[in-house]
Parts: structure tokens; C-alpha cells; sequence
């Protein structure tokens, strides 16, 4: 007899097409399966239940297709205890580790249903019996000793509700828009900014330098001042742009006035640097006097926390930048793990970087010309990402607007 599980969907698992996808990952894997019970809600606000007996022609197959289920927050219905093993040295977690996704997770631990703190995809799950208390950990700061969750068994993980009433991060049917009306989606996006900030949750920035390129810095800089951005990420390029246009008036030697090059502009962001540098970095730099505006200018008057994570094409780089990419990730880790909602705005180094980071339940929006960065997100597990393929200067002009004059709600409307 070929070895299977019996697993469990329940929520709105058909009109989210939730079954219909759980189903095709199990044939795609080669794998069998067989609908012991089907409980169909009868109206719109109801859930559903399916009960599948899973097959596969060896443990090892079993094992592969239950792993891929469970992104899906499928459930294995047998009740045993999540299973443990202790990571054999630093750095390294057991050969049988479950790996995390970014959705809500729980573990089982003496019959009960623990959940895991700091939910990040590409983890392990570090479990601490004496406390009943799990907790995500990455690879690299995994400890011999420490009891890594393994297998399949006592793991749950809890997928996205569809949201069925076209509800403020509702507003796109793709998720990639360039056809959906502009107006509409920034109106919705600065619906939900004020959401966030009702529900005192922080709103992380993500910057490129295209922000700094197409004009676009000095409407960000009026989000940052109006208190609407409490942490920003980016990296050398989008500090280095702004100092620069602020000493020099250009973004990689293009006057930004003009549009056009200027003479020796093709020094200025190394000269950008080189004078935070003598200052001893941003911070330094606008309490000497010697940077007095600018984006950086108005985040550090602000006292707006920011991680500014190298690479290995940077000039300089600016004392600031951490250039241990690990240093960086732990850092930015840290103030993800507060995010209530994410812009990203023309990075898609720094907007995967942090994709990878963030919980499936905060709500990310990815504005860039280029389509492929928010589809390069969603493939690589952010499928929380809400893509908007426009030009960003457009975008934050129109944000701004939003924010600062928002339209009368029509009667009988609760806004935008």
C-alpha cells in the first residue's frame, strides 16, 4: 500500500480557488489523492471543509508533496507534536528542517497550537519546550543545540483570507496594474496610509534612485516631513543621489533643473561622499550645518531610523551604509518585524531583499516602471505584493495630493 496523510482545508477554499490549486500541486508532484469528506458553506460568509486522503509511491514523495501543501495552510490531520532535532553545529540547521514560509504558523506543542513569533520566509523554526514558545530563526544564526522543528507533522500554517469585499487592499483583480485608472489606486493606497497610521502601525519605505532621477525626492521628502513614513531602506546609491542633488543640484551629474548634463557633473555624487564622509556621516553632516536639505536632511531632522545596506558596486560608500550584508539583513529584520504596510519604490535589489523579510500579512505595494520587479516579488513568495507599474514621480505627486487634500467621501460612502 502506497504511504499517505490525511489532510484538512477549511475557509473559502473555492471561491478563492484555494482546492483547486491544493489539488494541482499534488498531481503536478505525481502524487494520488481522494476526497474522504466535502462540506460545501451555504452562503457567501460561510466556510468550507475538505477532508484528502494523500498518496505518493514512497515516504520521500510524501514528504515533498505535504511540503508543498502546506504553503497553502493545509492542515495534516493526525495530532502528533511537532517533531524536533537539535541543530548539529553553527550555522546549520537539521537535514530534515521545516523551512518557513512568510504566512502565520503555528506548531504543536503538548496538544496545543503555539504560534511562531516573527513569521519571515526561509527560516527554521526554533522551539523551546520549557517555555512553549517557537520562534522563526535563520541559517545563519542558529546555534549547536538548538531544537530545530523537523518534518511535517504538528505545523500549520495559516493562509491570506480573500478578501471578499473589495476592501481597501482589495482594489487590484492582478498583481501587476498598468491598466487600472491611476487616480483610483492611489487614492486607495493613501486609504490605506491613514488606515495605518489609525491603527498605529508603522509604514516602511523602500527606496531606489530612481526617486532621486525622475524628480521625484521632494515629494517624499513632504511624506517624511507630514510624519507618514516611519522607516526608510535603501542603499548607497539613493543617500548618495540625494546629498549630491542637494550640494550640486544634479543626480548623477543630470541637472535635475535642466535635465541635461553638467560639466565635472560626472564627480559630483564621489564628491558627495567624500565631504559626509570628512563629516563623519548624514547624521554628522546635518548637525555641522554642512548638509542643509534634501530628503536625508528632512529623515534626519525627523529622526526617522534608516538602514542603508552596501553592495558590492558602491562608491565610497557613505559611512553610513553597513557593508556586512548580514549586519544589514538583521537590521532591516528588525524593523520589519514592526511594518504594517511597505512602499517600494524603484529597488528591486533592496524591495526583494525586504520581501523576503516581511510577514505575508503586511501589506506591501511595489511602484516601479519596470512590471518585472513586483512579478520577480510575487515569484519569489511575496505574493502579498501589489504591483503598480508607473512612473514613481507621477506616483508621489498624486500620494501627496491624496494625503494632503483628500476628496469629500461621497454620502452613504466611508471614503475612497
Amino acid at each position: 500500500m502506497d504511504p499517505y496523510e490525511d489532510i484538512k482545508l477549511e475557509g473559502h477554499i473555492i471561491d478563492s480557488l484555494l482546492l483547486p490549486r491544493v489539488l494541482d500541486d499534488i498531481l503536478e508532484r505525481d502524487g494520488e489523492y481522494r476526497i474522504l469528506r466535502f462540506r460545501v458553506g451555504r452562503e457567501k460568509d460561510d466556510q468550507s471543509l475538505a477532508l484528502l486522503r494523500v498518496s505518493a509511491s514512497d515516504d520521500a514523495q510524501l514528504r515533498t508533496i505535504l511540503r508543498a501543501l502546506q504553503k497553502h495552510g493545509v492542515e495534516i490531520v493526525e495530532n502528533n507534536d511537532v517533531r524536533v532535532e537539535p541543530a548539529p553545529a553553527d550555522g546549520v540547521f537539521p537535514e530534515d528542517f521545516y523551512s518557513t514560509t512568510n504566512l502565520d504558523t503555528f506548531v504543536r506543542l503538548k496538544g496545543h497550537w503555539v504560534p511562531v513569533q516573527w513569521p519571515e520566509m526561509d527560516c527554521g523554526i526554533l522551539v523551546d519546550a520549557a517555555t512553549g514558545l517557537a520562534r522563526t530563526v535563520p541559517l545563519i544564526q542558529v546555534r549547536a543545540g538548538d531544537l530545530i522543528a523537523v518534518g511535517t507533522h504538528g505545523i500549520r500554517a495559516i493562509p491570506l483570507e480573500w478578501d471578499r469585499t473589495g476592501g481597501t487592499f482589495g482594489f487590484m483583480g492582478s498583481a501587476v496594474s498598468s491598466e487600472k485608472p491611476k487616480h483610483l489606486v492611489v487614492a486607495r493606497v493613501a486609504r490605506l496610509m491613514r488606515d495605518m497610521r489609525d491603527d498605529n502601525k508603522k509604514i516602511v519605505a523602500v527606496l531606489g534612485p530612481a526617486v532621486v532621477h525622475t524628480g521625484a525626492a521632494p515629494a517624499f521628502t513632504r511624506l517624511v516631513s507630514q510624519g507618514w513614513i516611519d522607516v526608510i531602506f535603501g542603499g548607497n546609491a539613493i543617500a548618495t543621489h540625494d546629498i549630491e542633488s542637494a550640494f550640486f543640484g544634479t543626480s548623477l551629474g543630470i541637472s535635475l533643473r535642466e535635465g541635461e548634463s553638467v560639466e565635472g557633473g560626472h564627480e559630483h555624487h564621489l564628491r558627495a561622499i567624500n565631504r559626509i564622509r570628512r563629516c563623519g556621516g548624514i547624521r554628522e553632516a546635518v548637525e555641522q550645518g554642512v548638509l542643509t536639505s534634501g530628503l536625508f536632511y528632512e529623515v534626519v531632522r525627523q529622526g526617522i531610523p534608516y538602514v542603508l545596506a552596501g553592495s558590492i558596486r558602491d562608491d565610497g560608500p557613505l559611512p553610513d551604509v553597513i557593508t556586512d550584508a548580514v549586519e544589514a539583513q538583521q537590521a532591516m529584520r528588525e524593523h520589519a518585524r514592526d511594518a504594517g504596510l511597505c512602499l517600494m519604490l524603484c529597488s528591486m535589489l533592496h524591495s526583494i531583499a525586504t520581501g523576503n523579510l516581511l510577514p505575508a500579512s503586511v501589506a506591501t505595494v511595489c511602484v516601479d516602471i519596470n512590471p518585472a520587479v513586483a512579478t520577480k516579488l510575487s515569484d519569489r513568495g511575496s505574493f502579498q505584493t501589489i504591483g503598480i507599474v508607473t512612473d514613481v514621480g507621477l506616483f508621489l505627486d498624486e500620494l501627496v495630493g491624496e494625503l494632503e487634500n483628500p476628496p469629500p467621501a461621497a454620502p452613504g460612502s466611508d471614503g475612497p
